[in-house]
């Protein structure tokens, strides 16, 4: 009997130190806070960054809950939004929602079409610290309900068009003048 619990005691030890590197290696919390538009970044308990975001605009709401993050993509085209560029996309939900780098102007507002917005070099930055840590290491807490007011989501960028002459005259300026 004394064999056995020795045998219990040091198998529970190994396995402690065994998963004692993992522990120590988890610990990326990404706080999303849908009030202030602003996303905090927690290392081992400690805060790393805090940087602006912009979640889903109204119809769009990012939905709020405790995920673990389980895919990334370095470029990801979404299907869903005419093959909009999400660069350094970090995927938290079975449905889609992601946080990626944005070029659209209004960060710090809620103006996306459900994923949460970061500038590009923001979105860098996590990216290279959650493919550090193993993409399992992050979990994302959204939290809080959506600003009030009407906000709409930023249309995908076109190229833009020249601007049209100012027309003159009932002719447009056919006849001189």
């Amino acid at each position: 009997m004394g064999c056995l619990r020795l045998l219990v005691v040091l198998l529970l030890t190994a396995c402690f130190f065994i998963a004692a590197p993992e522990t120590a290696r988890a610990g990326v919390l990404i706080h999303i806070d849908k009030p202030t538009q602003t996303m905090t970044v927690t290392v081992d308990g400690q805060v790393r960054y805090r940087w602006p975001v912009s979640t889903g605009a109204s119809k769009y709401s990012t939905p709020a809950g405790s995920y673990t993050a389980f895919r990334m993509v370095r470029m990801h085209y979404s299907q869903e939004w005419d093959n909009a560029g999400m660069p350094h996309s970090i995927f938290f939900t079975t449905r889609g929602h992601a946080i990626h780098g944005s070029n659209h102007p209004g960060l710090g507002t809620p103006a996306s079409h459900g994923c949460v917005r970061l500038s590009l070099p923001n979105a860098a930055t996590l990216f290279q610290l959650v493919e550090a840590r193993g993409v399992t290491s992050a979990k994302v807490v959204v939290r809080g309900s959506d600003p009030p007011g009407y906000h709409t989501a930023t249309d995908i960028p076109t190229a833009s068009t020249p601007p049209r002459q100012k027309r003159r005259g009932l002719f447009g300026g056919l006849f001189g003048r």
